[in-house]
């Protein structure tokens, strides 16, 4: 994928770098687009732990963080033949057969659940590329995650993902293989290593919900390990423009909306997170994802940059 190239990335903290930094951005994707490609199917191992530092998209910045509680719901959406075959951000080569996955800021690579909340589906992916770099996407997955998520038709879905700490870096290992292919229904957390000084490894978050086993197949059509299934709930969209401590922050935001014609659909929704009360300005429910998209681009137009889709 690494289509961060292709929309006019540039990483850093400081304008000044930008130059040096587009030249660099133009180089990988002139050797992605040209020449030999690399090997695929596992057998390309020289993939790096990263970060990242902050870099900007189509005129947003994201900022690539340690987040190993990472716990968010949101619309996924999936990526595949254009990008087959490609280098990722971290340095691996995407192969849309296998069980990955592209995320805007989370550390790479690691292991991550993504659960679908329209049908219950759940399985584990491998977090090796920048992405998606859409408005309102919280996530976009290989085309056999999608498959087996069940929405590669619809294209998009209503997913939970949830950081399982930090995956093997050498993709030819027995953990790294069951995962992308499709064999893994848990992935235990791994120990802190101090040699590695750009990542930092915590405990898988808790799925949450009822659960049962059923069996499924890999990409290979191997009978597999029993795969979690969680029961499907009832689920909400909205645009969330942000969540504040203070009640009297969200009240400018929600008045900003007001004054910016798209106030009538938005309110002040309270909250409780980890004992702590908070404040989110919302827009919704929407029934359809093409309400939501629309809601959010007239959000993030009024100048609430940080503002996304949650799923409730």
């Amino acid at each position: 994928m690494y289509r961060a190239e292709n929309m006019g990335v540039s990483y850093g903290k400081f304008p000044r770098h930008l130059g040096l930094v587009v030249c660099m951005a133009a180089a990988l994707v002139l050797s992605a687009c040209g020449g030999t490609s690399p090997a695929r199917h596992g057998t390309y191992t020289g993939g790096t732990y990263k970060v990242g530092t902050p870099y900007q998209v189509a005129g947003q910045w994201y900022y690539p963080a340690e987040d190993w509680g990472y716990n968010q719901t949101g619309l996924a959406s999936w990526y595949g033949a254009d990008f087959d075959g490609n280098p990722t951000a971290n340095g691996e080569v995407y192969d849309m057969d296998l069980f990955t996955a592209a995320h805007k800021t989370l550390p790479m690579p690691i292991h991550a659940r993504v659960t679908n909340l329209e049908n219950g589906e759940s399985i584990v992916v491998r977090i090796n590329d920048r992405g998606p770099f859409v408005q309102g996407r919280i996530i976009d997955l290989s085309r056999a995650a999608a498959q087996e998520l069940g929405f590669l038709n619809q294209g998009t879905a209503r997913v939970r993902v949830q950081s399982l700490g930090r995956a093997p870096l050498n993709t030819s290992t027995a953990e790294a293989r069951d995962v992308m292919e499709g064999r893994t229904t848990r992935v235990a957390s791994a120990a802190p290593s101090s040699s590695v000084t750009a990542a930092a490894i915590a405990p898988p978050g808790s799925t949450g919900g009822r659960v049962t086993a059923t069996r499924h197949r890999n990409v290979n059509g191997a009978s597999s390990a029993p795969r979690n299934r969680a029961v499907a709930e009832p689920t909400d969209i909205y645009v969330q423009a942000g969540s504040f401590r203070q009640e009297q922050n969200a009240q400018r935001v929600l008045n900003s909306l007001a004054a910016g014609g798209s106030g009538r659909d938005a309110r002040i929704m309270p909250t409780w997170v980890d004992g702590q009360r908070f404040f989110r300005v919302r827009m919704g429910p929407f029934n359809q994802v093409s309400d939501a998209d629309a809601a959010l681009a007239r959000v993030v137009s009024l100048g609430h940059h940080g503002a996304r889709i949650v799923v409730d």
